[in-house]
């Protein structure tokens, strides 16, 4: 009798992480019609978290690029609204939350930021910045992702400006708060 493999949960998993939308009164995109523009891409299992452009779901095998693409498309189809999208598997994501060194020094989740770093030449442009002292913020670079501990706040932070000014829209932020919430929704959608 052949054994069956077992299910790999993590296959097929994805996370779409939307910059920018619902912040103030610009860039509106309300969550059940951004549920509604993955369903109709053909993914499955469409969960969003918060209100800030965060979405879980299972993939019909096209991959993080062209579900980013596909999205994207579909934001701006529907609402008018240009925003850059970042999609990562569950396994990147649990590779993000695993690899992160501040997670020791940081008080305060939503103090400490991880930066979801579109490709190799976002991580170049942060490179340099490691060679700066941040005190008492600090900057870590890990697998697709820069973390950054602000401890006086995310607003009063140099280290988060001058990233912010370097990087624009190749990057995407969520705080270690959400970024926990969002493991938690794929390991939800895993058990399903």
């Amino acid at each position: 009798m052949a054994v069956k493999p077992k299910k790999d949960r993590d296959a097929g998993v994805l996370v779409a992480l939307i910059r920018g939308i619902n912040v103030g009164r610009a860039k509106r995109v309300q969550m059940a019609e951004l549920r509604k523009i993955v369903a109709e891409l053909g993914y499955g299992n469409v969960k969003t978290l918060l209100n800030s452009g965060n979405v879980v779901f299972t993939d019909g095998g096209a991959g993080p690029a062209l579900a980013a693409a596909g999205i994207e498309r579909g934001i701006e189809a529907r609402f008018g609204v240009t925003a850059r999208v970042t999609v990562v598997t569950a396994r990147e994501l649990e590779a993000v939350i695993e690899a992160n060194p501040l997670v020791t020094i940081a008080d305060n989740p939503s103090r400490l930021l991880v930066g979801f770093l579109a490709d190799a030449e976002s991580r170049a442009l942060v490179e340099p910045l490691l060679n700066r002292d941040w005190s008492p913020a600090a900057l870590a670079l890990g697998p697709g992702a820069a973390y950054l501990w602000c401890p006086e706040g995310v607003m009063a932070c140099g280290l988060c400006d001058e990233f912010s000014r370097l990087l624009r829209d190749s990057v995407t932020s969520r705080n270690w708060g959400t970024t926990l919430k969002i493991q938690a929704a794929v390991h939800a959608l895993r058990s399903e």
